[in-house]
This record gives C-alpha cells, sequence and structure tokens, in this order.
C-alpha cells in the first residue's frame, strides 16, 4: 500500500517557501514582500492571511506571537514558521512535479503526440 501523500496548491507552496526562506522574521509583511519579489507576483493581505489561515488549520505552519509595539499601535506580530508536515507537502508536491515532468521536453512533445 502506498504511503498517504500530502499535495499543496501553488499559492500554498510560494508562501510556505516564503516562510521557510523568512526563518524568524515570517509574518504576514515579509511573507507577502518575499512572494512579490522572489515570486514575481501580485498579491493581497488577504489572500496572504487566507492561505497562511489553511495551512495552519492543515497542521503544515505553527503561529506564535510576537511583543507588542508602538509602531503597530500595540499589537504583536504574528510569526509563522514551517512544521513537519509541512515540509513533507513541500516534499511531497516537488516529487510529484518532478516525477510528472521527467522524460518531457517541456514544449517540445505535447502528451498524445507522435514524437
Amino acid at each position: 500500500m502506498k504511503q498517504k501523500r500530502d499535495f499543496l496548491g501553488e499559492f500554498e507552496e510560494l508562501v510556505l517557501y516564503a516562510i521557510d526562506g523568512l526563518a524568524d522574521n515570517a509574518y504576514g509583511v515579509t511573507i507577502r514582500e518575499v512572494i512579490e519579489k522572489k515570486g514575481e507576483r501580485s498579491t493581497s493581505y488577504g489572500a496572504i492571511y487566507a492561505t497562511l489561515d489553511r495551512l495552519e488549520t492543515k497542521g503544515y505552519v505553527k503561529s506564535c506571537l510576537g511583543e507588542a509595539t508602538a509602531e503597530r499601535g500595540g499589537r504583536a506580530k504574528k510569526y509563522y514558521t514551517v512544521a513537519a508536515p509541512g515540509l513533507k507537502a513541500l516534499n511531497d508536491t516537488q516529487t510529484a512535479r518532478d516525477n510528472v515532468k521527467r522524460g518531457f521536453d517541456l514544449g517540445q512533445n505535447p502528451i498524445g503526440e507522435a514524437a
């Protein structure tokens, strides 16, 4: 019997990679900045926070509150880290992508056409 695999949507994958890359500085604003700059993808804070909530519900990320700061009107930042199941989901998703594209010359021989 095959082991159950966890797969991510493309945006979930980007968010998890951003969190992992930011290490101790992963919160909504910085996650969005990474996705917009490195991912060259425009996104809203609503999309970021909805995805973070979904990933946390799935157990893929963990969050904790930082210290309250005056610059934020006394509110604390919510920091995120990738949990072990999130790393597994990233690996499973990457493996699936690699398996599907392996053996194909992208754009050269579409599936179903003779070579």
